[in-house]
Parts: C-alpha cells; sequence; structure tokens
C-alpha cells in the first residue's frame, strides 16, 4: 500500500529536519573538538639522589681560643675554646683603622691629609717605649700622610701611631671610644669591648665569632686589605717598615694582624686565599692566648690546610640530566632536563637538597623552556633552567574527534 500524503509529508519533514540536526551537530561538534585547547600535561618528577659529601676533620691547638671561618659563609665554621670575650691586644689596631676609616674615607692611592705630631705625641711615644711598647718614629711637627700613619701602624703595629690616628681623627681618646663603640654597634659586633685605640690594655676583649666577622670587614675594605697584605714598604721621612704578621705571603696567606700581651698571649686574626676546585675561597681566622708567635703560626698553617680539605667543589647536575617525565593520552612523551651543568663550592658535610619546579606543558619543541632547579646547599642556593628533550606535538583531527571528553 503507497504511502499516504500525510505520511510523505512528515517523512519529508523528518529527512529535512533530521539533516538539519545533523549539519547543525557537525557544525558544533567538528570545530569545538578540532579547534579546542588540549589540557596541560603534568610532569611527573624523578627521585633525585643528593650528593653527600664528608665532614671535615679538624684538629684545633688546646690554647685558648680559635676560630675559622669564610667569606660568603656566614658565621663561624668551626671554633674550640671558649666562646666569651679574651684580651685581644693589637688586634684592636684593626677596629683602630676601620673606625677611623669609617669617619675620615680613603680610596686606593689616596694619601689623605697630613698629620701634623706634636709635643703630646712625642711624649705618648716616650710612655710606650717606656712600657716595652712598639712604637714609630716622632719628631715635633712632623708631618705623616693619614694613609701611611694606617701603614705603619697596622704593619709593625706602633702604638703611638694608633694613638695620633685616632686623636686626630676624633679630638681625644674617649671620643675615639666611643665613635669605635658605635662602629661595632652598627656591625653587629656586640661581645667586642674597646677602651683605648693601641690594645695596650687587656680591657680591650672579643669573642671569637666577632673576630671572625672582624677579619671579614678588614679585608672587604680596600685600603686595610692592601695594608695588611702588604709585605714591606718605602714610607717617605720613615724608611723601610716590615710586616710583623709572620704568616703573610705564606700558604696564601694575605693578612692581617698580630697582637701581643701578658693577659693575651700571641694573637693572631688571619686570612688566606684558598684554591678549592675552580673557586678561591677566602678563609679568615683567629688564635687568641697562644704561647709565642711561632707556635702560633705553625698550628694555623696546619689548621689552613685542614680547613682548605674541608671544602668540597660538588657536582650537583651535568647538562642533559633528566629530572621529569612528561605522558601524554596520545602516546607522546617528552623529559625535562638540565640546560647546564652547575656545581656548589660546600663546607663540611652541608647536606644538599633539590626543589624540582617543572612547568606543565600543552605543545612543546625540543629545547623549549620547562621550569627550574633549585639546589640548596646550607644559605646557598643554585638555580638551573630546566628544558624539553623532545617534543609534544598536536594529537591531530582522528584523535580530537574520537576523544571528545580527553580535551
Amino acid at each position: 500500500m503507497p504511502p499516504t500524503k500525510r505520511q510523505i509529508f512528515w517523512r519529508r519533514r523528518i529527512a529535512v529536519f533530521g539533516g538539519l540536526a545533523l549539519a547543525l551537530a557537525a557544525g558544533f561538534y567538528l570545530p569545538l573538538n578540532l579547534l579546542a585547547p588540549l589540557h596541560s600535561v603534568a610532569a611527573q618528577v624523578r627521585p633525585y639522589t643528593a650528593p653527600v659529601t664528608a665532614a671535615a676533620a679538624l684538629s684545633f691547638p688546646g690554647y685558648g681560643a680559635v676560630g675559622v671561618g669564610a667569606v660568603d659563609y656566614p658565621g663561624v665554621l668551626a671554633s674550640s675554646g671558649t666562646a666569651d670575650p679574651l684580651p685581644i691586644a693589637s688586634i684592636t689596631k684593626v677596629i683602630t683603622a676601620l673606625t677611623v676609616l669609617d669617619a675620615k674615607p680613603l680610596a686606593l692611592g689616596e694619601p689623605g691629609p697630613s698629620i701634623t705630631f706634636s709635643a703630646a705625641d712625642v711624649q705618648f711615644r716616650e710612655e710606650q717605649i717606656a712600657q716595652n711598647g712598639v712604637v714609630g718614629p716622632v719628631e715635633p711637627g712632623q708631618k705623616i700622610s693619614q694613609r701611611n700613619i694606617l701603614d705603619v701602624m697596622l704593619m709593625i703595629s706602633a702604638n703611638n701611631y694608633a694613638d695620633s690616628v685616632a686623636v686626630w681623627a676624633f679630638g681625644s681618646q674617649p671620643a675615639f671610644v666611643a665613635a669605635a663603640s658605635g662602629w661595632l654597634g652598627k656591625h653587629g659586633l656586640s661581645h667586642t669591648t674597646v677602651t683605648d685605640p693601641i690594645g695596650i690594655s687587656p680591657t680591650n676583649t672579643s669573642s671569637v665569632a666577632d673576630l671572625i666577622e672582624l677579619a671579614k670587614l678588614a679585608i672587604a675594605n680596600p685600603v686595610v686589605a692592601q695594608i695588611v697584605s702588604t709585605t714591606t714598604l718605602d714610607v717617605p721621612d720613615i724608611g723601610t717598615v716590615t710586616n710583623s704578621n709572620e704568616l703573610l705571603g705564606v700558604d696564601g696567606v694575605d693578612g692581617i694582624k698580630t697582637g701581643t700581651l701578658d693577659e693575651s698571649g700571641a694573637c693572631l686574626l688571619f686570612s688566606a686565599k684558598k684554591t678549592v676546585g675552580d673557586t678561591v675561597v677566602v678563609i679568615v681566622g683567629v688564635a687568641l692566648g697562644g704561647p709565642d708567635h711561632p707556635t702560633v703560626a705553625a698550628d694555623m698553617h696546619a689548621l689552613l690546610d685542614q680547613v682548605t680539605a674541608g671544602f668540597h667543589q660538588v657536582a650537583l647536575v651535568q647538562a642533559g640530566d633528566t629530572f621529569a617525565d612528561y605522558d601524554t593520552p596520545w602516546g607522546d612523551a617528552a623529559t625535562a632536563v638540565a640546560a647546564q651543568a652547575a656545581s656548589v663550592l660546600t663546607w663540611s658535610s652541608t647536606p644538599i637538597s633539590v626543589a624540582v619546579r617543572p612547568d606543565a606543558v600543552r605543545l612543546t619543541t625540543d629545547g623549549s623552556a620547562a621550569g627550574m632547579l633549585v639546589f640548596t646547599a646550607g644559605t646557598q642556593t643554585v638555580s638551573v633552567p630546566l628544558k624539553i628533550s623532545g617534543k609534544i606535538a598536536d594529537p591531530g583531527p582522528w584523535w580530537r574527534l574520537t576523544h571528545p571528553g580527553r580535551l
């Protein structure tokens, strides 16, 4: 039986509207899936085994107090003996020089103003000679530059020159003491006391921790650093002066100051440049209460070798080392690798860790950025960029159309 007109009408309507519906669905479905952005792909971080370094083996002498530190390494690396303040003798003159230069700064190569010696300077020199103190030559009316008076004061430890430059800069010894106290406070040296600019009094005291910081401040000052590293110097109207530091110029030692007093024994504040791997490390140290300077010098030589051996140039990563993986639902894969090699200089058994921070990615090319590695060794951090090794390409139309729920 042929279809009725009514049936034909409805069949035609269904065909028309069905085709329209199919066309509309295709018009939305195809672009929606073919052009839809892909979900980002999270990285799977691989385990990392941090390098482990050996603890430093140090043998400290049994006298007084001894400590070592290093520039760019906070605080004291290792110490022995008391942590309490002890007499520091002529190490005081380092504080005197830094306090004077804080008030009357000099540039390298600059002589500074002339200081004229008076009858009071001559009298003070005679008093120091009577106390077996080290002195430099003085005559009434004699002129010497600020730089040269600091040279002689620090190199041969001339007591009278320390007094003269302090009084010249601040007007009197009490005024200098007040200025030195302010300078110490400004630099956080709260366990150091200065009662004169010379160190002749046992009431000039400091702790190992403060003296390690003082050593770092001294070699950070270009003028002081240059003076204390000078072995001999020709000073106009005075002659050749020779540095009294027996360690100077040997085994990398380039400063800083000796001191001797009945109450303090033999004292030494020192610095030395040592090469570990491809890095130069500046080691500083102090010895207080030694029996004599030859003994202290020999002990500090041995200690310097041990401290140097306690530093380690540690390889953290090589370029191309893999730290994370990317796997896509459509079968592409890539890795996040270190973009460059990196190392760090560590002290003793300082623990090392890494934070792996890979980026989530969509489409990538080989070598594109992929996040960051942040290594931590004590207070040091080393950042290394990650990059993509491999490629994540678009999955293509067929996968997109057959996996609409995974876009």
